[in-house]
């Protein structure tokens, strides 16, 4: 073989060398796999997990809804309680809050408001009482109070208050005055009164003082005063 052929044969025509006919494939390089942390896979999976119970508990509350009472039209303290005061309404109820189930409406027909209800709210079962405000061997006297002689402190039913006596205009003061003070109890005060501002508050009291306050009213010889709240009450 002529040496003009053997160079052919083992040089191409750009110059480079070929490959042999024996030859492979070229492997491409090997990449090494990113390790895998099994603490960070065991996380992912818990809050996975979390997020979905989440997700279930919040489903499940927003479904659960409770059939309660709720109060339709005014109602005075005091007034006894018919099922034209009352409907009804499906609500999600938060456990902190106490109201009066739709099925224990009859048990709550008959009684007595312990509070003033109002519209559109729900029926509390500590509004609700089986007892008259005025108890048996008690009067009712309504009290005006002028502005300035309506105590800062809201009065609530049971607010516990004496009648005191004072001079009239004129009047000298009678230092053996039999009777300077009579107790009683809050049963209801008004709203003030548009343009006077006069309040009026009704206080029970004893059958044998109620014509001496009714006197003292009437005539304007009384101031109002609370008493302290007594232990338990």
């Amino acid at each position: 073989m002529s040496k003009t052929k053997e160079h052919s044969e083992t040089v191409a025509p750009n110059g480079v060398p070929p490959q042999g006919r024996g030859a492979g494939p070229v492997a491409p390089p090997r990449v090494s796999a990113r390790r895998r942390r099994p603490g960070v896979i065991a996380l992912s999976l818990a809050l996975i997990a979390a997020g979905g119970a989440g997700v279930a508990v919040l489903v499940l509350q927003v479904g659960h809804r409770t059939q309660v009472v709720t109060v339709v039209r005014d109602v005075q303290v005091g007034q006894v309680l018919t099922e034209q005061d009352f409907g009804e309404a499906s609500v999600a109820l938060d456990p902190a809050v106490k109201a009066v189930r739709a099925d224990a409406l009859e048990a709550v027909v008959g009684k007595r408001a312990a509070v003033e209800l109002k519209p559109g709210s729900l029926l509390a079962p500590s509004q609700v009482t089986k007892d008259s405000l005025v108890k048996p061997g008690e009067q009712l006297v309504p009290v005006g109070l002028k502005p300035e002689q309506v105590p800062a402190t809201a009065l609530v039913p049971g607010q516990r208050v004496q009648l005191v006596r004072v001079p009239a205009q004129g009047e000298e003061p009678k230092e053996d005055a039999a009777q300077k003070s009579i107790a009683g109890r809050a049963v209801k005060a008004s709203k003030a009164a548009p343009g006077t501002g006069i309040v009026v508050v009704d206080v029970a009291t004893s059958a044998a003082d109620g014509p001496t306050a009714a006197a003292w009213v009437a005539t304007g010889t009384f101031r109002l005063i609370l008493d302290a709240p007594q232990d338990g009450s």
